[in-house]
């Protein structure tokens, strides 16, 4: 599945790619940036992959440096990357039917020539957020098991032969007091109006592990008093959201960053927001995207004092012809913002918003006879 080689990469460049989207970003000690997404066929559906593109400058984005992909009736999706403590390159993904969560590790970043390690298994389900590192040193990772009946029919189909008479759904966590070489499956929680389970895991002040997770009506929020064994009855967390993926992580401040749709009618108004107060209350806020169909944040807190940050604009995916992808815009952008950014509502000097760090055009012409065919009726955005 992992993909390496340049000569191979060739067929995830731009030219091949008729829409993109579901980014994840980090910034190396040395000062590299990468961005994960996924794309591949028309729409998210068999013949998906994931790719890692990288910027030296933080601004400039290259083509992909990695890729992983499966050939056949498979998808590889929700993909991840994430620097550890000991400062090597995670990249994650999905497959599906199969419902398993692998990853490749990436031990110096920061090399002129990158070296991504034999792919390994990491636990049974969908990863799409960054792990959380614990006070105790242990990284706890957020996979999620989609109840048999969720999504729409699209997904059920991919779904079915992958499936087990004894999977349990729900948002769990998934520990390592190894540094990643071994896993033990923790407690999770199958929270009522569930959306499609993008949780992410944050440890209180008082040692509480809090978990976030994507619900119809926003967010919803559970809690472990024991790390991660069991967890509290789900309920709403108040903090809204128009059902999409959002960023929670604390800061080395002390604060805890959020980033969700604000003040929306839809997903728009991408807004970061900061916490004094673990969580209770964000008074702090800074627009980065106003326009419609901006979503999916993901960040990174770099150690220049910049918090690194990248989400999709208008995908291309779920369109009913080539020519309605054309139209949309296609784009993983990216920020860099600093906490008094976010605190006095305005960017400093050194701080950017909107960064486009890949943009599409139209398809190669070899592609337009393979792709053009596969659009059917239009689907509902996921």
């Amino acid at each position: 599945m992992l993909i390496t080689q340049p000569s191979e990469l060739e067929q995830f460049s731009a030219k091949h790619r008729v829409w993109q989207g579901m980014p994840g970003i980090v910034r190396t000690k040395g000062g590299r940036v990468f961005v994960s997404f996924y794309s591949g066929n028309v729409t998210e559906d068999y013949g998906n992959y994931a790719v890692v593109i990288k910027s030296d400058d933080g601004k400039n984005f290259g083509e992909p440096v990695v890729a992983a992909k499966k050939d056949g009736q498979f998808r590889c999706f929700d993909c991840a990357i994430w620097i550890d403590p000991l400062d090597r390159l995670w990249f994650f993904w999905s497959v599906m039917p199969g419902e398993e969560t692998y990853a490749s590790i990436c031990e110096n970043p920061d090399a002129e020539t990158l070296c991504f390690g034999e792919e390994f298994y990491v636990g049974r389900g969908v990863m799409l957020n960054k792990p959380t590192v614990l006070s105790s040193g242990e990284w706890l990772f957020p996979i999620a098991f989609w109840r048999p009946d969720h999504c729409a029919d699209l997904y059920k189909q991919m779904r079915l032969p992958g499936l087990k008479p004894d999977d349990v759904p729900g948002s769990f966590v998934y520990k390592t007091s190894d540094n990643g070489k071994t896993f033990e499956k923790m407690g999770g929680i199958e929270i009522p109006e569930v959306s499609f389970y993008e949780h992410q895991v944050v440890e209180l002040q008082d040692g509480t592990l809090m978990m976030l997770i994507r619900t119809l009506y926003g967010i919803g929020v559970s809690y472990s008093y024991d790390r991660g064994k069991t967890w509290s009855e789900g309920k709403d967390s108040g903090l809204g959201g128009p059902s999409s993926r959002f960023f929670i992580c604390r800061l080395r401040s002390g604060r805890i960053l959020l980033i969700n749709h604000y003040h929306f009618t839809e997903r728009n108004n991408l807004t970061a927001l900061l916490s004094e107060d673990d969580g209770k209350t964000f008074p702090y806020s800074l627009l980065l995207d106003e326009r419609s169909l901006v979503s999916y944040p993901d960040a990174h807190e770099g150690d220049d004092g910049y918090i690194y940050i990248t989400y999709d604009r208008e995908r291309g995916s779920f369109t009913s012809s080539l020519e309605e992808a054309y139209s949309q815009a296609r784009e993983i952008l990216t920020a860099r913002i600093t906490e008094d950014d976010i605190i006095s509502g305005v960017l400093h000097d050194g701080s950017y918003i909107k960064n486009i760090a890949t943009k599409l055009g139209k398809l190669a012409d070899e592609d337009v006879e393979i792709l053009r065919p596969k659009y059917c009726k239009k689907q509902s955005i996921v």
